[in-house]
C-alpha cells in the first residue's frame, strides 16, 4: 500500500461510518480527505473557523483564498451553508451539537485517550480545536497511520505526549486495522492491511484481539 493511498483508504473507511443528517467536524490532515468520499450522503461538515456546510476540498479551478478550512486548505461549500465567527463555531462544539469529530493523532493509549497537539521538545502543531472537540463531540473517530515516520506505534500502552483530554475516543481507523476501545482495552474490529492479528500484535508491541462483532458500533 503506497503512502498516499494509505491516507485515502483511511478517509474512505471513515466516510462509511458517517450517517445522513450528522454534523461532522474534520480535523487537519487525513480527516480533511473524508469530504471527498461522502458521495451522496447528506452530512453537514463543520470547520471551527466558521463554516457549516463545507463541501469537498477545492480543485485548482475552484480555489477561493477567502474560503479555507481550519487547516488553511481551500475548500468548497454546499447549498445552504452557513458562515459565522469562531466564537459561535466553538459554541457549537462546546454545546454538544457536533455529532462526530474526525481527528488526527500522535498517540492513542489502550484506553482511547489521545495526544494530538504537541511533541515534547519539537515546535510542531499547537493548540487548536482538538481539546474542545474531544470534550464536546458526541463521537470521536481517529484518522491516522498506525505507525509514525520513525516506525514507532501510535497505539501505545501509556501516553508519553501531552494529552488532548481525558475523554476516550470511540474508533481508531488506521492503515492496518480499525480499533474500537472497550473497558478491556482496544479491540481490532477490522483488519485492512494484508496482515494477521498475530503479526499486527508483534508490530504494535503487545497482544491484540480480533473481535469483528464489535464493528460499526
Amino acid at each position: 500500500m503506497l503512502g498516499q493511498n494509505k491516507r485515502h483508504v483511511i478517509a474512505k473507511r471513515i466516510a462509511e461510518e458517517l450517517q445522513d443528517g450528522q454534523i461532522v467536524n474534520l480535523g487537519i490532515g487525513i480527516p480533511t480527505l473524508v469530504s471527498n468520499y461522502l458521495t451522496d450522503k447528506e452530512v453537514y461538515l463543520q470547520t471551527e473557523n466558521g463554516l457549516l456546510g463545507m463541501g469537498p476540498l477545492a480543485t485548482q479551478e475552484e480555489v477561493d483564498i477567502d474560503l479555507l478550512n481550519a487547516g488553511k486548505e481551500p475548500v468548497t461549500y454546499l447549498k445552504g451553508a452557513s458562515f459565522f465567527n469562531s466564537a459561535d463555531s466553538f459554541a457549537l462544539i462546546r454545546g454538544g451539537h457536533v455529532d462526530v469529530a474526525v481527528l488526527g493523532v500522535l498517540q492513542v493509549d489502550i484506553h482511547g485517550e489521545i495526544a494530538n497537539w504537541a511533541v515534547p521538545n519539537q515546535p510542531i502543531l499547537g493548540v487548536g480545536g482538538a481539546m474542545d472537540l474531544v470534550v464536546g463531540a458526541k463521537k470521536v473517530i481517529i484518522a491516522s497511520t498506525l505507525f509514525a515516520k520513525d516506525g514507532t506505534s501510535k497505539l501505545v500502552k501509556e501516553l508519553t505526549y501531552k494529552t488532548s483530554g481525558v475523554r476516550k475516543v470511540d474508533l481508531f481507523v488506521s492503515d492496518y486495522a480499525v480499533f474500537q476501545f472497550t473497558e478491556e482495552g482496544p479491540k481490532v474490529v477490522e483488519i485492512i492491511e494484508d496482515i494477521t492479528i498475530e503479526e499486527l500484535s508483534g508490530k504494535v508491541g503487545f497482544e491484540l484481539e480480533l473481535v469483528p462483532v464489535l464493528s460499526r458500533a
